[in-house]
């Protein structure tokens, strides 16, 4: 009963000391993944916007070879 009574305090000191430990290593967990989360979301949005300004290119050079596309069948006979 006595050695309880003497190393009840030092318990309680060690638990503080594995509760913060525990918190820090929760704490730097998040930091990680939020890091990743910010990083993944920029990243879709720059990927986004090269893929619109693709598609505006894709789409104007497209209606330029339309227009400069002449119809090579006319000189020819086909059944």
């Amino acid at each position: 009963m006595l050695l309880i009574n003497l190393l009840k305090p030092h318990l309680d000191f060690i638990s503080l000391i594995e509760q913060s430990g525990i918190v820090t290593v929760l704490i730097i967990t998040v930091a990680f993944f939020l890091i990743l989360l910010v990083l993944g979301v920029r990243k879709s949005y720059k990927l986004k916007a090269e893929n619109e300004k693709l598609s505006k290119k894709s789409n104007a050079s497209s209606t330029k070879d339309n227009k400069q596309y002449k119809d090579f069948t006319e000189g020819h006979l086909y059944d």
